[in-house]
């Protein structure tokens, strides 16, 4: 049987929340970073751009923050079955992310994700300067990152399925053999080729034959 590779996004698609949203929170400035996250997410503002606006309002941010947001992560219901029943299946399990390693990775560890990346905030002194460290992880990233991992692993493009909500998504939908809208922004739906609401990730096992 082909090995499968399933590729999801992180923020409101493997978990309810959206990271960044929640560091402001922590940071005092939730409106004004959740109302550029929403237009970033429709495709109004290029990510990279948006990313950096949202970052630089999270300065002074200090370790003790982001493990309360780590704290507050929540599962998408099913994400921790799917992981577990694609890897009794024999096939591999990644998150392409342009959320935050500093926040995500502990949880993505704990549930043996295959393969996690993500974008990393810059620490000095034990506070966020504001800004991120190395390439942005935007939509060509997520896609690009699809297609070497599988590579990696041998699995053909046709046997990927990508996973997410939002404008940044989309490439990396349309790039694998399937595309899945969860929760989906108008933008991802209509590059999917199945779109789920408010259901059980496990659900995406049924796209996998045999």
């Amino acid at each position: 049987m082909a090995r499968w590779l399933v590729a999801l996004d992180m923020d409101s698609t493997f978990i309810q929340q959206e990271v960044i949203d929640m560091l402001a929170a922590q940071a005092g400035v939730e409106a004004e970073v959740a109302a550029v996250t929403e237009r970033a997410m429709q495709g109004e503002i290029d990510f990279s751009e948006s990313l950096a606006l949202r970052v630089s309002k999270l300065a002074g941010l200090t370790a003790e923050d982001i493990a309360a947001v780590q704290n507050m992560l929540t599962l998408s219901p099913g994400a921790k079955e799917l992981v577990e029943n694609l890897h009794k299946r024999g096939h591999l399990v990644a998150i392409f992310s342009g959320g935050f390693l500093n926040v995500i990775e502990p949880l993505l560890t704990s549930l043996k994700v295959d393969f996690f990346t993500a974008n990393t905030l810059e620490v000095v002194d034990g506070a966020l300067t504001g800004r991120t460290l190395g390439p942005i992880i935007d939509a060509q990233a997520k896609a690009d990152h699809l297609e070497k991992f599988a590579e990696s692993q041998g699995i053909s493009i046709e046997n990927t399925i990508a996973v997410g909500d939002g404008a940044n998504d989309v490439l990396m939908m349309e790039r694998a053999g399937i595309g899945v809208a969860y929760n989906g922004k108008p933008k991802a739906i209509s590059a999917a080729d199945y779109s789920f609401t408010n259901e059980s990730l496990v659900r995406i096992l049924q796209l996998i034959p045999g």
